[in-house]
């Protein structure tokens, strides 16, 4: 009898070390999620200038992937907190197809991302304002490992000057973006390996279009890009233009055309604006503000192709990043170019290529 009891005694205690090491793993499994978002709410908090918090994180032990819901960061100040970033839903998971080709490398998927840029106060000092390497860094941290696929889903873009009265809030809503090959680990032997589309609806309901092609591994990233704003109401860019050139639109639609390209460092491109069917003078208008936006409006009569009511001018840029200026000369002869010899389409000229950025073809000239 006694023997049989030891052994039954010895049966119970072989299974005791392996429960207790699977009930340890299941309550670690279930504590991980909350001891991880703890660790990034002290990360966020304790960004200088900044607050931030976590409302939760899902994790998949198994398939190596794991979802940040309800992050948010707000800019402090002496009175209040700014909303800075809010990111209800980031999915960032393994990228199964580039681990098959030995490069391990993530993937993330924003749902409804908010980015509000607050236009700096211009009497602040340099020494006042928070480190943007802090906040950047705390948001990479987040991922373990280099991201090469990015989407966003229903995203938006704003820019907000709280100094001007009313305040300015520029913004770009619905914003679809896809980031693809950002690591390069497909199509090695291309200069350009990463392809970047986006579109959006920007204040006053026009439609914007990004396409370009990028090398993000390159300290300063080489890239390709075209960028469209088409038939935004011009008048939703009142609190704007009002604020900085003291002019108010009565009806019209603004469009912006750039293109440009970076290789090594050097910039060439253009930008491209342009003003079609616009008025100014609003019938509530104080005398001066009159006078003042009928003299802009005769200068704008003179300087406008009367065939298809288009005020638009060519901007170049070229040179090194550092030492970027707009060329005041060729942007003065585009504005007469419009009025007295043809209109510009209201398009993307594609005449900027990647080689265009070239120095070394500069230099061959």
């Amino acid at each position: 009898m006694s023997k049989s009891k030891n052994r039954k005694r010895y049966k119970k205690k072989r299974y005791v070390l392996p429960i207790t090491i699977i009930i340890l793993l299941i309550a670690f499994r279930l504590y991980l999620p909350t001891l991880i978002k703890n660790y990034v709410n002290k990360v966020l908090a304790d960004i200088p200038g900044y607050y931030g918090e976590v409302e939760d994180i899902d994790l998949s032990l198994i398939t190596g992937a794991y979802t940040i819901n309800g992050l948010y960061l707000n800019k402090k100040t002496a009175e209040s907190e700014i909303p800075f970033l809010n990111f209800p839903e980031t999915d960032i998971s393994i990228e199964w197809s580039s681990l098959f080709k030995g490069k391990i490398v993530s993937e993330i998927e924003m749902q409804s991302p908010e980015v509000i840029y607050v236009f700096e106060d211009q009497e602040k000092t340099a020494e006042e304002e928070p480190d943007k390497e802090d906040w950047t860094k705390a948001l990479t941290d987040l991922v373990p490992l280099d991201v090469n696929h990015f989407e966003v889903y229903d995203g938006k873009l704003g820019f907000v000057q709280l100094q001007a009265e009313p305040n300015i809030d520029l913004y770009i809503n619905d914003l679809r973006l896809s980031a693809q090959n950002l690591r390069n680990v497909r199509q090695t032997e291309r200069t350009l390996p990463s392809p970047v589309t986006a579109t959006g609806t920007s204040i006053g309901n026009g439609k914007l279009k990004l396409d370009a092609r990028i090398n993000l591994i390159k300290e300063i990233p080489d890239m390709d890009v075209s960028l469209s704003l088409e038939n935004a109401s011009v008048t939703a860019l009142n609190d704007f233009t009002n604020y900085y050139a003291g002019l108010d639109f009565e009806e019209g639609t603004l469009g912006v055309f750039t293109e440009f390209a970076i290789s090594d460092g050097y910039l060439k491109g253009y930008v491209k604006p342009l003003l079609k069917d616009t008025k100014l003078i609003g019938k509530d208008d104080g005398f001066l503000k009159t006078l003042w936006e009928g003299f802009v409006g005769v200068f704008k009569f003179i300087l406008k192709n009367q065939g298809t009511d288009t005020l638009a001018t060519k901007a170049p840029i070229e040179g090194d990043l550092n030492q970027t200026k707009t060329k005041i000369w060729p942007t003065v002869f585009n504005i007469f170019k419009n009025a007295w010899i043809s209109a510009f389409q209201g398009q993307v000229d594609e005449d900027i290529e990647f080689k265009d950025a070239f120095q070394e073809e500069k230099k061959k000239d």
